[in-house]
């Protein structure tokens, strides 16, 4: 049966997608265009960028829209809408000179369907639009007490945008390359209203086509795109992009072997050993069938500590006592959990919480834990809890998919007198229970949202609220140095005060790190020109396509 249900998947895959992207190629189906096709098992939610909170979304509007600056492979701010920019010598305003030659999608919603110039007014609109209320943007908070509320932006002219900040914030720019600062036309949203969620127009490498949701999405190539190559070609090579929505990884790898996609994002651990060694390396009868492309991803895996001991669960917790947190640090050898768990994808987090990847990133000055089994025992010594008796066993949160995770940890622990129980919980659940300070040791993630230690020390900071502060960790030392980060311009001093922070939180231990996370691509020999970064942004401007 199973056979036969893959069969019947793939079989109406190909022959969507050959209905689908040219319906004019002759009867045999075939075309010389070049179309990039993968599969987004999560689905897709919404093709307005103010809703861009999950990769799904993002992939898809990334090929739809453009923003002001955007980061290269190398995590540097680069132009985009924007061809320059200066800052105020106070480091309050931000000046962008917008280039002249952008235009909208060709569209309904103007003047005989021709897509119009893109000018400052437009980026005004659309950055005050994820401010409004009323649109009710998931990307709401990202302006929030560091701009003005009614004078943050302004058309000097068509051709300069101005931004106005409160007060100095050096991650501004990471704000702005975030992809719910794309700059949309306000004719679209005035006739489509909440319905701009599935009639997109941008002025991005690739047009709206057609959306069959939970069937296909299907964008074609923009042809009056702004972008060349340093030939002078224009970008984008590719005439189409076709997004499938499979919710099995086991038919996606199965249709991904007999080349009816071209790119597989992460590897199941259904199959990760079929394709992967210990080591993360793709085993040689995979070698010329297709390319593993790993990268540092800016996601660090952790398990979080509520610490508010204000909550009274917190204080009938042993987990209020930071020995105890130490100990369960040490407790357990990330380097085998990294090789046995999961191939080699990923490094074991020995440093603090920011990721390897950011250019703060500095181990040495950072140094974390390791595994020490000796010193677990001696803190629960020190705590009270010799050889962990007397000390009550610890429920762990988890999500199905990190379950493995989480008992080898509580397996390990166990070992040196530590008893984790850990509760298999939906996504959802853990979700509501952290924000509302309910779950007392939990697995999480954090994922940044632009290439700077402050999104991920920001965590930490006690005025925020969870999220993103889940542990709901205060130290007046830690906040004195954020708010002192957030107004130094010179990086070195920058660097040298996200690394104290850091040290304050691997001391402290609100969280338990495990690994910072790591891109994992397969892709077909013939695609060329994907490039690989750090926020797993999918790139396909240059990307093209060889016969084979």
């Amino acid at each position: 049966m199973k056979s036969c249900y893959c069969q019947a998947v793939i079989f109406r895959y190909t022959l969507m997608a050959a209905v689908l992207i040219f319906g004019g190629c002759g009867p045999s189906g075939k075309t010389d265009k070049q179309v990039f096709r993968y599969n987004q098992v999560e689905g897709i939610a919404s093709l307005d960028p103010a809703f861009a909170r999950n990769q799904a979304v993002l992939w898809a509007v990334h090929q739809l829209y453009n923003t002001l600056v955007e980061i290269d492979d190398q995590l540097q701010m680069k132009p985009s809408l924007a061809k320059s920019w200066e800052e105020s010598p106070d480091h309050r305003t931000f000046t962008f000179h917008l280039r002249t030659d952008v235009y909208f999608h060709d569209n309904d919603i103007f003047p005989q369907g021709k897509g119009r110039r893109m000018v400052a007014e437009d980026v005004v609109y659309s950055l005050r639009r994820i401010m409004d209320p009323a649109t009710a943007s998931s990307g709401a908070w990202i302006f929030n007490g560091r701009v003005p509320k009614d004078s943050a932006f302004l058309a000097v002219n068509d051709s300069t945008f101005q931004l106005r900040l409160l007060q100095p914030f050096h991650p501004i720019l990471g704000i702005l390359s975030m992809q719910y600062c794309s700059v949309v036309p306000h004719e679209a949203i005035e006739k489509y209203g909440k319905d701009f969620r599935n009639h997109p127009c941008g002025t991005g490498p690739f047009q709206f086509f057609l959306w069959d949701e939970g069937q296909a999405l299907v964008l074609h190539k923009n042809p009056h795109y702004f972008e060349k190559d340093s030939a002078g070609h224009q970008l984008p090579y590719l005439d189409a992009v076709q997004v499938s929505f499979l919710e099995s990884k086991a038919t996606e790898f199965l249709l991904f072997r007999q080349g009816q996609l071209d790119f597989m994002n992460d590897i199941d651990a259904s199959f990760k050993d079929e394709v992967l060694t210990r080591r993360g390396d793709l085993k040689a009868e995979w070698k010329d069938k297709m390319v593993l492309s790993k990268h540092p991803y800016l996601n660090t895996e952790y398990l979080g500590i509520l610490c508010d001991s204000n909550l009274e669960v917190v204080r009938q917790s042993p987990l209020r006592l930071k020995k105890i947190r130490q100990a369960i640090n040490y407790g357990f050898d990330r380097t085998k959990m990294m090789t046995y768990l999961r191939n080699g994808i990923g490094t074991a987090a020995t440093s603090g919480f920011v990721p390897a990847g950011l250019p703060s990133f500095d181990s040495t000055r950072v140094p974390g834990y390791h595994y020490n089994p000796a010193k677990t025992r001696q803190l629960l010594k020190e705590a009270g809890f010799p050889d962990g008796k007397g000390l009550p066993v610890i429920k762990l949160l988890s999500i199905p998919i990190y379950a493995d995770l989480a008992n080898y940890v509580a397996n390990q622990l166990q070992e040196s007198g530590i008893r984790i129980q850990v509760e298999v919980i939906q996504k959802s659940l853990l979700l509501e229970q952290t924000a509302k300070s309910q779950a007392l040791f939990f697995r999480g993630s954090w994922i940044a949202d632009y290439p700077d230690a402050e999104s991920y020390l920001a965590m930490f900071y006690s005025e925020n609220p969870a999220p993103p502060n889940y542990t709901r960790f205060a130290n007046a030392a830690y906040d004195k140095l954020y708010l002192q980060s957030l107004q130094e311009t010179n990086d070195s001093l920058r660097y040298a005060a996200y690394q104290a922070m850091d040290r304050i939180i691997v001391e402290e231990a609100p969280v338990v790190p495990l690994f910072y996370d790591e891109v994992i691509h397969l892709i077909q020999p013939s695609v060329q020109g994907m490039e690989s970064n750090g926020l797993n942004l999918l790139e396909l401007r240059r990307v093209r396509k060889s016969l084979r």
